[in-house]
């Protein structure tokens, strides 16, 4: 009995410390990567769809003070997936709860090898059971203290470039003053609107333009899915493609394959848009919703996330193209 307790509670450490790793499987692998030219080390302009300031990126291959158009480069490396990300997990934000289930996991082990059980100093397996839920307790406390820290740092964003919070995607082929009805835009054929306020826009975008950023956010969550390197490579820029392709070694190292299904744009507005010479930038703020799940690649068994529910996300996605060419992914920041 006490040997089956200690391996069910160690099952139970190893399973929280690693949740968050898993949650990080899709497209761009929960992190900030990418580049933005010029601005890649400054944030984008709050939006009504991202109020919050984006999180500066993990991995670039822009050095500071070069504009950098997203070519293969020396690029600041992401752990693998399945392990702490800087910018990820619940843990890795959390130095006081890493140390802290780092210290239950070694104290167990070191139990085992001395023969004392997995956590010798206990008394059977309520004591256990009550010491992960003082655990759970803690990490519910600066969860949820965090929450409250980031929602109050929200309500008052550091503002880039003057923008207000609540500046809107510009209107699609219509000037900046000509305001479009709210919600969804029936000429962009998604959810890419715009409101009252006045974005940073150098160049003018139509909804052709919309239905491309709209396109794109299904193309690269399709190809994705089937680990299609071939399709990454021609619609993103070769520095995202790279990432793409490491962040799906990692996944496949371990024995996962992620699947990011039926992505849907629920709300999407621009952030800017200027040019660095011949090319053309364009930062977008996206909300969208999907089926999220992680599966072994042996027998197809999920391993994170639900088949049947759908997750939402909000992050932003920078494109770039030559003027008069084809947009393609450059950058995925987080928010938040």
């Amino acid at each position: 009995m006490r040997r089956s307790a200690s391996i069910l509670a160690a099952i139970a450490a190893v399973a929280l410390a690693l949740a968050p790793a898993l949650a990080d499987a899709r497209p761009g692998g929960g992190s900030s990567s990418g580049s933005r030219g010029s601005r890649t080390y400054s944030a984008p302009p709050p939006t009504n769809t991202a109020p919050g300031q984006a999180r500066s990126f993990d991995r670039t291959t822009t050095q500071p003070g070069q504009p950098g158009v997203g070519q293969p480069g020396v690029a600041q490396p992401r752990p693998p997936i399945g392990q702490p990300n800087p910018a990820g997990g619940f843990f890795s934000r959390n130095p006081m709860m890493a140390g802290l289930m780092g210290g239950l996991l070694g104290a167990g082990l070191f139990g085992l090898l001395a023969g004392h059980g997995l956590f010798g100093g206990m008394a059977g397996i309520m004591s256990i059971l009550g010491l992960l839920l003082q655990v759970a307790l803690i990490a519910g406390l600066v969860f949820l203290l965090v929450r409250l820290i980031r929602g109050r740092s929200a309500a008052q964003p550091a503002i880039a470039g003057g923008v207000p919070p609540g500046a809107m995607a510009r209107q699609m082929g219509g000037g900046p003053d000509r305001p479009m009805g709210g919600g969804a835009s029936a000429a962009a054929g998604g959810a890419l609107a715009r409101g009252a306020g006045r974005p940073q826009a150098e160049f003018p975008l139509d909804a052709a333009d919309f239905e491309a950023f709209e396109r794109l956010l299904k193309e690269v969550n399709e190809a994705w899915s089937r680990r299609d390197l071939g399709t990454l490579r021609r619609i993103a820029t070769p520095e995202m493609a790279d990432y793409f392709a490491q962040d799906l070694s990692d996944l496949e190292a371990r024995g996962w394959r992620n699947e990011t299904r039926d992505v849907r744009l629920e709300q999407g507005d621009m952030a800017e848009a200027w040019r660095e010479g011949a090319r053309e930038w364009a930062t977008v703020a996206m909300r969208f919703s999907m089926v999220d799940v992680t599966r072994r690649i042996a027998d197809g068994v999920v391993v994170e996330g639900d088949p049947d529910r759908r997750t939402e996300s909000t992050e932003l996605w920078t494109f770039v193209r030559p003027q008069g060419g084809q947009w393609t992914l450059s950058a995925i920041q987080q928010t938040g």
